[in-house]
């Protein structure tokens, strides 16, 4: 909440009330972010939906805030959140910021799936470079933040050596009633292609 005031922007836990609107199932946020960069995103859920709208009728400016059993407004920090997914996840050492690299990993291992193969390092190297400028536009990073934080190098390494996850099969499996804790192809080819380089 502090780093929020003191720089102007906002990640997640320190979104303000102003930075969200919904309606009806939709909610959007639109906010600025570390280095200034704007951020604007919407989500279509219903139970998502409701659970900001209970979060604004709360006083106070931060959003992401709840009434305790005495009825004492306390906001949601990191803390909370890593918290919650340790709990979640029976206990191993999770973060918010693993999801995070994982999504950067999974986005970064998706296109260079889909870039032709390099004829030469020169343009492998060049590859890399647009697929992290991509990667690092989508989750709002530079390309340097993006490729030291967000990217697992072996995505990268593995590209350069002509290696990169097979094409997803189709699904068979409708996308809400597959569960939870299963991976994806592309995820489990990823998650395969990091283990064995270990």
């Amino acid at each position: 909440d502090q780093y929020a005031r003191n720089n102007k922007s906002f990640g997640l836990t320190t979104l303000r009330r102003r930075h969200v609107d919904v309606t009806g199932s939709e909610v959007r946020f639109e906010f600025r972010g570390k280095s200034g960069v704007r951020h604007a995103a919407s989500i279509t859920d219903k139970r998502v939906a409701r659970i900001v709208q209970r979060c604004q009728t709360i006083p106070g400016e931060e959003l992401f805030q709840y009434l305790d059993e005495d009825g004492r407004r306390v906001t949601v920090d990191s803390g909370d959140i890593n918290q919650y997914l340790q709990r979640a996840s029976g206990g191993e050492e999770l973060s918010a910021k693993d999801f995070r690299t994982w999504a950067g990993t999974m986005l970064a291992a998706r296109a260079l799936r889909d870039v032709k193969p390099a004829a030469t390092l020169r343009e492998g190297k060049s590859n890399v470079v647009k697929v992290i400028d991509r990667v690092a536009k989508l989750l709002g990073n530079t390309r340097a933040v993006c490729r030291k934080y967000y990217v697992h190098p072996v995505i990268l390494e593995q590209y350069l050596a002509g290696q990169v996850i097979p094409p997803s099969p189709p699904s068979t499996t409708p996308r809400l009633s597959r569960r939870a804790h299963e991976l994806r192809a592309d995820e489990e080819a990823v998650l395969q292609l990091i283990l064995s380089s270990a």
